[in-house]
This record gives structure tokens, sequence and C-alpha cells, in this order.
């Protein structure tokens, strides 16, 4: 028996005898891994002591996830996501200074090609919805104005659909825009009041969130990629704090500071000023960027 090999397999010795097995393991960082992975798993199998079929039935579970994944839909980043991973994965890669803005996850529904749009355009390409503003500065941790920084920006419509879920019932790109700011930093766009919305739960995720007694909702929110030359990028939200699901999000992405205020205008010169015709919400946040 090589020095490697612990032995046989018994209840007590799992671990030893799993976690030896990977000694001459080409990768130290996945070896590692591996060990955690193998130690945390055989001690969660230890306490719960599944049945033979309670175990089926979660590699079952694995299984059907799997079969829900295609180009348009990742039911393994869902479960992620509902089991807080993502977030948790996030926090530990962007790990902010103080006053800094803070990241949460991307989401799903992010589209590359978003068009390129002229300040102050509106994302809303299907006129439906209540009618917002959204402006604000990109500043560096010294309170310094970025100029030509980039805003890729979505957001579901008032129905609490993407565009890509409802191909060929909203157009194409609607609520979506990448913008760059001026000179002095500012940025602004209108587009259109957001709304919650549930994450897809017609899948294995859906069926594990009922079983555990919680709903499938996000609460309002607009997305935003922030970037800037010589700063780290930023994926984030703000959100609407009076969103009846802002303190139970489905996955967990709301943060205390990307909560915003969204604010309703009704006086004639600001309806008029914006480009509106009626009145509107207006939501105002700075961005503040680390470097790189």
């Amino acid at each position: 028996m090589d020095s490697h090999e612990k032995g046989y397999f018994t209840e007590a010795n799992s671990i030893e005898v799993v976690t030896g097995r990977n000694e001459k393991a080409t990768s130290e960082r996945v070896k590692f891994a591996m060990e955690v992975i193998t130690r945390k798993l055989h001690e969660a199998v230890k306490e719960i002591e599944p049945t033979q079929q309670e175990w089926l039935t979660a590699i079952l579970f694995l299984t059907q996830t799997g079969h829900l994944c295609d180009e348009w839909r990742q039911e393994f980043i869902l479960l992620s996501d509902v089991l807080g991973v993502s977030m948790l994965v996030d926090a530990i890669n962007h790990r902010k200074p103080s006053g800094a803005t803070e990241s949460t996850v991307l989401g799903p529904f992010h589209v590359a090609s978003a068009p390129v749009l002229e300040m102050g355009a509106n994302i809303c390409l299907d006129q439906k919805g209540e009618p917002m503003l959204v402006r604000g500065r990109v500043l560096d941790m010294d309170g310094k104005p970025i100029a030509n920084a980039t805003l890729d920006v979505w957001q579901a419509n008032d129905e609490g659909f993407y565009d890509v879920q409802q191909r060929g019932i909203q157009p194409d790109f609607n609520l979506r825009g990448v913008f760059r700011t001026q000179a002095d930093g500012h940025y602004w766009f209108r587009a259109v009041k957001p709304k919650f919305y549930p994450i897809p739960d017609d899948g294995t995720v859906g069926k594990l969130l009922g079983l555990l007694g919680r709903h499938p909702y996000r609460p309002a929110h607009l997305h935003f990629i922030v970037k800037a030359e010589g700063f780290a990028a930023l994926t984030t939200h703000v959100f609407d704090p009076d969103d009846k699901y802002i303190h139970s999000d489905a996955v967990f992405g709301v943060k205390k500071s990307l909560m915003v205020h969204f604010a309703r205008v009704g006086d004639p010169v600001r309806i008029e000023a914006s480009q509106f015709s009626e009145p509107f919400w207006e939501v105002e946040y700075d961005f503040v960027l680390t470097n790189a």
C-alpha cells in the first residue's frame, strides 16, 4: 500500500480514505478544493443520515437541474443564487473599501451587445410603463468625477419581464443601453419604473423553494455594469427600498447601500425639461469606483 493510501473505507475514516487518494493530484488548487468539499459533504451525510432513496432523490434532483440548462437558461446558476452561494462568491471576490459602491450578482439576463446610446436617451422602446429619469455621477474614491466611464444598463419592464424573456412581444434591446459619462462624470437617461418579478420557478429550483416555504421574487431594481480605464469594473443593482420584497430577495442580492429613493415628480417645468409628457419617477445615484 502506498503511503497516500489510508486503508479500507469505513464510516469512521471515510474522509481520510477518500482525500488520501488525491495525494498525486496535478493541481494543488483542485486538490485543496476537493479536500474541503469532500470533508464538508461527508460531514453533512453523517449528520443527515439520508436513506438510500433520499440520496437517490438528491441525485435525480441534480440530474434534472442539469437537463434544464441550455443557452437561455442556467438552472445551476439559479440554484447557486437561491442558496446564497452566488452572493457569497461575489462578496469574497469584490471586497470594497468604505465609501466604494458595493457589487451584487450579475443575474441571468445581461446581453453583451446592447447599443451605445446618446446621453439622455430613452431605453424604453415600447413606451409602456410609468416613465422614469435615472441620473447621477461616476466618481473615484476621492470624489472626483470620472469622464468617459461606461454604464451598461438593463432592467425588467413594468410587468417584471426582460426583453429576452418575451421575444416577439418586447422589441429587441428594450430597456437596455450603454452610456458614457460626460467630462463632469454625470450620466442621465430615461426608462420606466421597474417592478418586482419572480426568478424562473417552473423547474427544480422552484420546487425546492416551494418545499422550503420560500417565494421566488426579486424586488424592483436596475442593473448596472460600470467601467472606466484604470478602475475596477463594478457590477451592481439599484433597488427600490419601498418594494414589498426588499427584505426577502430570493437571491440575497439586496444591500442597504444600494437602496435609493424613487421620487415622484409632478412639476410641469421639470416634466418638460426631462422630455416627458406626464409626471415621472426620478432616481439619483452616484457610483464610486475603486482603482484597478
